[in-house]
Order: structure tokens, then sequence, then C-alpha cells
């Protein structure tokens, strides 16, 4: 799958590739901007440090193939690191601090409310990113003025069809998700025959459970191979599959934030 600067997303749809006398006259009002948050962090011996950073492109790129013609959406290039200091013991991991990693995404909202745009949607594929972009959100929504969304990739369900119980409850980095998204992506970039398989015992108990966050950790304490899940069982052709499903019900997800009126929710 070729993406990067070519299809919609990149040939008709991605904002730096105007002029600024083109974004001065576009009729902002109603315009959606989205602005894609990965990582560059350690994915175990198999997939690449940038993993996170690219899905988000490949995810982006899927999607914007489906809005239509007149959509009301651009894209921003990617903030290509994030807060990964979960990952910071392992080679390759370049993480901000989330300290910095606000103040980029602050500076970055500010930019585009004093060019006029008035909605920003945070785009996140990586799963450390997740609490300090909803804090955000609301940080830039009263500092800027700005109607701020969140969206993470998994909130449409792209994957749920093409994974077992046990990945959809272990499967949280480098597993057979990403593994085959990647292979579908660029698959020069993967070593699959170095793919590992390893499954956290996650507590069953609520009050430790993992997907309410109730405890921290860091990838040392769930994992000996950086990974989560059985990235053994990746194939490109499954990542090529997901990919096809995700950008439709993507597309569907911009066009109604892109609709949405945060003036609605008050009488």
């Amino acid at each position: 799958m070729r993406f990067r600067y070519d299809g919609n997303a990149f040939d008709r749809r991605f904002l730096p590739r105007l002029t600024t006398k083109e974004i001065e006259a576009m009729p902002k009002e109603d315009v959606l901007i989205v602005l894609p948050v990965g990582a560059v962090e350690q994915h175990g011996p198999h997939l690449p440090v940038f993993t996170d950073t690219l899905l988000g492109e490949a995810f982006m790129a899927a999607a914007f193939d489906h809005l239509p013609e007149d959509a009301p959406i651009w894209l921003l290039p990617a903030v290509a690191y994030g807060k990964s200091t979960e990952h910071s013991a392992y080679p390759g991991t370049i993480t901000l601090s989330a300290q910095t990693l606000m103040m980029v995404l602050q500076d970055i909202a500010a930019s585009l409310a004093r060019s006029g745009f008035r909605k920003l949607l945070l785009f996140n594929t990586h799963g450390g990113n997740a609490d300090l972009l909803g804090m955000m959100a609301r940080e830039i929504r009263i500092a800027t003025g700005l109607d701020v969304y969140r969206l993470d990739p998994g909130a449409v369900g792209y994957s749920e069809s093409f994974t077992d119980d046990e990945e959809k409850a272990c499967g949280i980095h480098a597993g057979d998700v990403e593994t085959s998204l990647v292979m579908a992506s660029c698959p020069d970039w993967v070593k699959p025959e170095l793919a590992p398989r390893e499954m956290p015992r996650f507590p069953r108990s609520p009050s430790l459970s993992f997907r309410a966050r109730s405890f921290a950790w860091v990838m040392s304490d769930i994992s000996r191979t950086g990974i989560a899940g059985d990235a053994t069982k990746g194939t490109a052709a499954r990542g090529e599959a997901m990919l096809e499903k995700a950008g439709p019900l993507l597309a569907k997800a911009l066009m109604e934030i892109a609709a949405f009126d945060m003036n609605s929710l008050r009488e």
C-alpha cells in the first residue's frame, strides 16, 4: 500500500500543500482540522519504532478515500513524537515529556485559531497519549475557543471481527493487530521471523482493572519482549482487510464530528 503524500488525504486534503493565500481565502466556519498524534517508540523485535505514527497516516489515508468530494475536512502532518515514557528504557524510543507534548498541542491549536479555524480533532494512535489528549482537548478549548474532539481508531471497532478474545483482552502493543497493519502498510519494515507472542496476565478484579487504568505500569512491568499480544498471527492480508473496514467507519466518524454543533448541547 502506498499512501504517503499520495491519494485524497495527502494529494487533495493535506492542508500544508496550500499557500497562505489559499488558506486565508478558505471558508473556515465548518472546517474540521485533523491532527494525528502518534509516537516513536519500541514495538518489539519485529516492528519499526515509527509504527504508531505510520499507522495514523495509514488510517487517515484510508478514511479520506471515503469522504465526499466537498467534505470540509483537512489533514495536518502528524505529531510524530508522543508521550512514550513507559517505553523509555528501550533503545529507539524517543519520547516527549507530558509538559512538552502539552505545549506542542497548545501551540498548534493556537496557530489554527489565529488562522480562523474553529474545529480541531486530535486523532490518536498511541495508547500512552490517551489520558493527556483527553485532558488537553478541554484545555485547548478553554484557551483558544476551538471546538476540540478526540478520536482513536479503535473507537470505530475496525478490528473486532479480526481478533480473538485473548487478543482483545491482552493485545495492546505490537501484537496481531499492529503487526498485520504494518505488514499491509509497509511490509519491508517488518521482520516477521522475529515476531514474538507474549500475553500479560492482567488482573480480572474490578478494583485492578487494566482497561480502567487502575494501576500505573511501564512496559517492562508487563512484558519481557516489549510487546503485549500475539504478533505471530499477523498477516498482510488481514491488515489490508482491517484498513478496508476502517476507512469508511473513520470517514463516517469524521463527517459526524465535522457536522456537530457544540451549541446543540444546551437548550
